[in-house]
């Protein structure tokens, strides 16, 4: 049995818009990443995001 191992990709949006977020999940679920989940980076005198990181996954056989 091969011991798998989760690899973790973080994408970093500095400008956020449905677009630029659009672009980012679907160019790296493109290419193989399964998305994990979105971090917003809020000022505290704005609602509006000022930044996102949007984490990946993606399994791999030991020795990869």
């Amino acid at each position: 049995m091969q011991d798998r191992t989760i690899i973790y990709k973080v994408v970093e949006i500095q400008v956020v818009t449905d677009e630029e977020m659009e672009k980012a999940l679907n160019e790296w679920t493109r290419r193989g990443w399964q998305f994990d989940s979105i971090q917003f980076v809020v000022r505290e005198n704005s609602r509006r995001p000022s930044m996102a990181f949007l984490l990946f996954v993606q399994s791999s056989v030991a020795g990869d």
